[in-house]
């Protein structure tokens, strides 16, 4: 049998972009004039999401949005985000595909519903979590509400189907700093793990920026898309994806090909 050689196939098969937002697709304002970025001169951005009053926050350069638009037309573009259900409705671009939200923790289908099996297996794992959530909830609620706290915490709640009931479950915690003070969240990081039992058993923290989230370990995008890969997505297909975090490198690492932008936590641990 001779194998035979290349031939081209007007018939396209669209790939599968798997892709991160914040960072990758876009950025705010302050992001854009530290990393220097090309094509985002204000006359050439893009708005890409606006805050809870509706004004805009974040922004494509014309190269990125050439390259999101390239996305739309050529492959079935997925989100893999670390946004929640409600942070996700202030992303402005039109998302056609499943979406993995909430570090992994949910995955909406391309109609928008809940995929109710994960839902359920979300539920099962983090159901036995909440005693120790909910203790850090109290311990981070009451350390912010202190005058002399920089610390600004938000618990990521959504709702959970065991089956029989839908019951409301804090999936992970997140803590901003006000003065965006990167070097306090990475030192309140090594603190973590004294503050409960087990802390490491239970859960990784993952520090990005001004971004300092306490996960499950059950909760991570890598279980989410390979859930996805496992049972709905067409494995003849190709896949690739793109991600700025070093959280995001084991999802990555699942498709067929990766990459990252030239800028972000990924690139600097890379460069370095």
């Amino acid at each position: 049998m001779t194998t035979p050689f290349f031939k081209s196939d007007p018939n396209i098969t669209k790939p599968y972009a798997l892709m991160d937002l914040d960072d990758t697709l876009f950025q705010t304002q302050r992001k854009i004039d530290a990393w220097d970025l090309p094509t985002a001169e204000s006359e050439s951005l893009v708005c890409a999401t606006v805050n809870k009053q509706a004004e805009p926050l974040s922004f494509m350069s014309q190269r990125q949005a050439t390259f999101f638009n390239w996305l739309l037309a050529s492959t079935e573009l997925i989100v893999v985000t670390a946004r929640d259900r409600s942070e996700i409705k202030r992303v402005k671009l039109p998302f056609e595909s499943w979406q993995v939200l909430t570090h992994g923790a949910i995955i909406l289908t391309a109609n928008g519903e809940l995929l109710s099996a994960w839902q359920q297996h979300m539920y099962e794992q983090l159901s036995p979590l909440q005693d120790k959530l909910n203790q850090l909830s109290q311990l981070f609620a009451g350390h912010s509400r202190n005058d002399n706290s920089q610390l600004v915490f938000t618990p990521h709640i959504d709702n959970f189907n065991n089956g029989s009931v839908n019951e409301e479950l804090t999936i992970y915690l997140a803590i901003k700093h006000a003065q965006k003070d990167h070097q306090a969240l990475v030192e309140l990081a090594k603190k973590l793990p004294t503050l409960i039992r087990d802390f490491d058993q239970d859960f990784y923290v993952h520090v990005n920026a001004n971004n300092l989230a306490i996960l499950p370990h059950a909760v991570h995008k890598h279980h989410a898309v390979q859930f996805l890969l496992d049972h709905h997505l067409d494995s003849q297909r190709p896949s690739f994806g793109f991600g700025d975090s070093l959280a995001d490198l084991p999802f990555l690492q699942l498709l067929d090909w990766y990459g990252m932008p030239n800028h972000g936590q990924l690139h600097d641990n890379l460069s370095s």
